[in-house]
């Protein structure tokens, strides 16, 4: 393709044969050599015009030896299904630590895996050097809790206001009946790449005041410290951040294969100086920001149906997240953020649940070093939803739950009784407490007793649904 003649346009496959790697420049690049083509320049010095733009053949990181950059470990074993869990736990952060973007790790109390050998783990926290890994925030993006200070409201009132006013399951509210999302932030979404699709901007509006399924919950309790009732909720960035995560993989994945093929999949990155990791980055602040607005709605919603009048202070903090501190972006899944300035509306409190019979732990974060500014974000599991349901043999989630949480009012949104959601599926509270002040990781300040909670339970996905239906 060497021909002077300007009898035919410039095509990709001549930008390809000059060393140009094809991408959105592209378009632009063709543009011009055939705007010089019209102008009756040959193809020789259209190719030495372009050479300029001949993006640098990017250099290939190969994964790090195992052992070469260590994790800090904040988890202790009392009983052999601990030690277990410990063990895999080591085996997927070890394999984790080996992605070439990674300059630190640490796991906290709560840690159990969350996937294939080398996913990070929930309750794992690995830094970054400019690489922003969706996969290690997960699709739950932003998954959070906040807690409302009610005063003196009585517990069961708010409880049976807020059954009223929530919504679990899968899905949004339906028309009529959806909650009111800021034309300020449906803008923000609008002017985002990453945001500005018609499915996100659907589920922005329609999953707002809405909580997801699993292990989200609504809970209402007394501070031990001032008798004062308080409501707390637990749940994500719902279908905007699930799809959010989908195309940040995909973007991710287009850089692993030319920058990290060895990297796996799970463990792709955006680099964060990139255009695509700073609109990324954008994204996730909106994100976040819809995400506070959809607790902020429903503790308002049932504040209004409870008929609450005075209350004190609300505040909440993030897990299964991205923070940026110095030059490094910490992802932490399944661990919260415990330096006071981790965000502007950052309270210097964060809230850490253990089981729906268990206080809401109120903590004032350390900053540890060891465990890289985080805390836990909860209880975690020692072993999976299904081996626990294989090991309550006949025993029933109805006798279990009446056994477990006795005194306390349990409801599940789903109707019956989800066993993968009962205490004994969980660690035991008590450890994980313990542990998080052997390892200093924060301060407890004050315990949120359980009077009962709203789970969103076993919700079966709409296709099985439709399929029995059938």
């Amino acid at each position: 393709m060497t021909d002077t003649s300007t009898d035919y346009p410039v095509t990709g496959d001549h930008l390809k044969e000059w060393g140009h790697r094809p991408g959105k420049q592209f378009p632009a690049l063709l543009a011009r050599a055939n705007e010089m083509r019209a102008e009756g320049f040959g193809l020789v010095r259209i190719r030495q015009e372009l050479e300029g733009e001949i993006p640098p053949v990017p250099v290939t990181l190969d994964l790090r030896a195992p052992g070469a950059v260590p994790f800090h470990e904040n988890i202790d074993a009392a009983h052999p299904d601990e030690e277990d869990n410990i063990v895999k736990v080591r085996e997927t952060m070890t394999a984790l630590m080996r992605t070439p973007t990674i300059e630190a790790g640490a796991i906290m109390p709560d840690a159990c895996p969350a996937g294939p050998v080398g996913t990070i783990p929930v309750g794992g926290v690995a830094a970054a050097r400019n690489a922003i890994h969706p996969g290690m925030h997960s699709a739950d993006i932003c998954c959070s809790v906040m807690m409302t200070d009610l005063g003196d409201a009585d517990p069961k009132a708010v409880l049976d206001a807020a059954q009223s006013v929530t919504h679990f399951g899968p899905g949004g509210r339906p028309q009529g009946k959806r909650f009111t999302m800021s034309l300020d932030l449906l803008d923000a979404f609008r002017a985002n790449p990453f945001l500005d699709n018609p499915k996100s901007l659907r589920m922005a509006q329609e999953h707002m005041g809405t909580q997801g399924d699993g292990n989200h919950f609504l809970f209402v309790g007394r501070s031990r410290k001032t008798g004062r009732t308080a409501m707390v909720t637990h749940h994500g960035s719902r279908g905007p951040g699930a799809v959010l995560y989908k195309h940040g993989m995909a973007v991710a994945e287009r850089f692993r294969r030319e920058v990290s093929p060895q990297t796996p999949k799970q463990n792709a990155w955006i680099p964060a100086d990139s255009e695509e990791g700073q609109a990324y980055w954008e994204a996730l602040q909106l994100i976040r920001k819809w995400t506070k607005a959809n607790h902020n709605a429903l503790h308002q919603a049932t504040l209004e149906a409870a008929c609450v009048g005075q209350t004190g202070e609300r505040f909440w903090n993030e897990h299964n997240f991205v923070f940026k501190r110095g030059d490094l972006y910490y992802h932490g899944k399944g661990a919260t953020p415990a330096w006071a300035d981790y965000a502007s509306d950052a309270s210097g409190l964060t809230l850490i649940p253990l089981n729906m019979s268990e206080p809401v732990l109120v903590v004032r974060g350390k900053d540890a070093k060891h465990g890289l500014g985080f805390s836990p974000h909860g209880a975690g599991r020692n072993f999976s939803r299904s081996e626990h349901k294989r090991r309550m043999g006949s025993v029933t989630p109805a006798q279990m739950l009446a056994a477990e949480t006795e005194g306390l009012d349990i409801r599940f949104h789903a109707g019956g009784v989800d066993a993968s959601e009962l205490p004994s599926s969980y660690k035991s509270a008590d450890n994980v407490v313990a542990q998080i002040k052997y390892y200093d990781l924060a301060e407890i300040e004050d315990y949120i007793d359980p009077y009962g909670c709203i789970m969103a339970g076993d919700v079966p996905p709409f296709w099985l649904k439709k399929k029995k239906r059938r």
